[in-house]
């Protein structure tokens, strides 16, 4: 099920990367993990409702995206806050694939 590459990182203790993380997730649960209603304040959501409402993002879509920096970051301090939220912009920009013209 999981590639060969992600169950050597898990093996070996390597840090993880940008697209490895959701599969290392379910490699180290050995589940796929579904949808969870989590109790958060009322100060975290506003926080999050606020910058959300910035960067065009619903409120629990600018969680998840500070999850992934945070996640991405403990694995790799060396990266800066802003080289991280670059890298998954370009990685979201690439998903789209190119324009065709015409």
């Amino acid at each position: 099920m999981f590639t060969k590459a992600i169950k050597d990182n898990l093996q070996g203790g390597k840090r993880l990367l940008l697209g490895t993380f959701s599969d290392m997730v379910v490699a180290i649960k050995g589940v796929w993990v579904m949808a969870t209603n989590v109790k958060l304040s009322d100060e975290l959501v506003q926080q999050a409702g606020r910058i959300a409402a910035i960067e065009h993002r619903s409120v629990p879509k600018q969680i998840e995206f500070y999850f992934k920096i945070a996640a991405i970051a403990e694995a790799n301090p060396e990266l800066s806050f802003k080289l991280i939220k670059e890298i998954l912009k370009s990685d979201s920009e690439a998903a789209v694939g190119h324009y065709k013209f015409g």
